[in-house]
């Protein structure tokens, strides 16, 4: 039995506008009238696309669009038309409309974060959200809705920081602290500014996280973010290439950035066996129902971009491979149908 549900032709005709034109808007925000146009790039054999214009002492500067897939084609191609630019005037609407069509929605305290750090500039300086928020993201974009009915309450971002080969966008600079400040709902620094607590509301916590590096887990502050980041294990898996996703909230739509579904699903059973030998079993559970939750959808729609990152993560040597083999069994003892996707792998 599938462990999601599809969303009404109405719920996914809705969303598909509403992103389109949340994409256009943003895009459109940070373009404003400066004069330019598109270019082209390729990170490690991968396309991006950026707006470029120049400054006014000459030196060329560059805005994140997106990946080159078809939803940023599109995006390029519809900037000056004027039904796009009608559809834009009423994000608001599209989105109260795809809420009640069935969409998956923020929460309205989550939705401030995200739509204060998004305006800042988090996700056009190569910032990613990471952890369940991601995960329940996904919804929209595949037409679904989990059986699961997961919840979370604190919010998790990445950074690539001194991962300059992950790096998406290395000329935008933010003060994310600032931005968190100014939301004025009480987050303070702790753990070294790796995360922000709420003393009225302790599980609210905003977690900020990038790639190991040559000194391990010690937290890294990256200056182009004023904001400093906690080292974690494996992470560089999630966070390459990127992709774009739109928020829906009561207050409008959130552009952000998210990790491709496969390598969040493949990430997991990765982390599975990491909870396990940390004694964090809970966690563990969940890291596991949400691989399963993607595999079960991702194996049936997308099998080729899951066996492709399977076969990435596969390739990263004996210590990746043990915890991916670990996570497979432990697929295919509690979820045998699910499970049986990998065989193949």
């Amino acid at each position: 039995m599938a462990m999601f549900i599809e969303q009404s032709a109405a719920a996914q005709t809705a969303y598909a506008a509403l992103a389109q034109a949340a994409r256009q808007r943003d895009l459109q925000r940070s373009i404003a009238d400066l004069p330019g146009g598109f270019v082209s790039k390729k990170i490690k054999g991968l396309q991006y696309w950026y707006y470029q214009y120049k400054m006014p002492d000459g030196q060329p500067q560059q805005i994140y669009v997106g990946p080159d897939d078809d939803s940023t084609q599109l995006l390029l191609s519809e900037r000056h038309n004027p039904s796009a630019k009608q559809a834009r005037s009423h994000l608001g609407t599209m989105c109260e409309a795809a809420s009640v069509y069935g969409c998956y929605s923020v929460t309205p305290k989550h939705a401030r974060v995200l739509a204060r750090l998004a305006d800042h500039g988090l996700f056009r300086a190569g910032g990613v959200l990471v952890g369940t928020h991601a995960y329940l993201s996904y919804q929209n974009r595949f037409g679904v809705l989990w059986k699961g009915g997961e919840t979370t309450v604190d919010l998790d971002f990445a950074h690539p920081g001194r991962n300059i080969s992950l790096a998406i966008n290395n000329d935008f600079t933010i003060d994310a602290h600032a931005a968190i400040d100014s939301l004025k709902m009480g987050f303070l620094p702790v753990n070294a500014g790796t995360r922000y607590v709420k003393e009225d509301e302790p599980d609210f916590d905003l977690d900020f996280l990038t790639c190991i590096h040559r000194r391990g887990d010690e937290p890294v502050y990256i200056p182009q973010l004023n904001l400093t980041l906690q080292p974690l294990k494996f992470m560089e898996f999630s966070m390459q290439d990127p992709i774009v996703s739109v928020l829906i909230a009561a207050s409008g739509p959130i552009v952000v950035n998210v990790p491709r579904p496969e390598r969040y699903a493949l990430a997991k059973l990765i982390l599975y066996r990491e909870r396990l030998d940390s004694r964090q079993p809970e966690k563990a559970n969940k890291d596991l129902l949400q691989a399963a939750t993607l595999i079960d959808y991702l194996g049936s729609s997308e099998p080729e971009s899951l066996q492709g990152a399977w076969d990435d993560l596969l390739a990263r040597g004996p210590g990746w491979r043990s915890r991916a083999k670990a996570g497979k069994d432990a697929l295919h003892a509690r979820y045998p149908e699910v499970g049986r996707m990998l065989a193949i792998a």
